[in-house]
């Protein structure tokens, strides 16, 4: 499972354990995030994630 970096803070989301907090249950992939998801930690939107090599 893919992991995607929050650029402005930090944050790892990481689709093999999801966002419990957020509502998003383990293995749901970033692409399949909704729209209005955003950064747990500092509030940003999907478009601030990069994938992780």
């Amino acid at each position: 499972m893919d992991k995607w970096q929050c650029i402005p803070c930090g944050y790892v989301y990481d689709s093999a354990e999801g966002d419990a907090e957020g509502g998003i249950p383990a293995g749901t992939a970033f692409e399949d995030l909704p729209e209005g998801w955003v950064c747990p930690i500092c509030g940003v939107g999907k478009d601030q994630f990069e994938k992780m090599g």
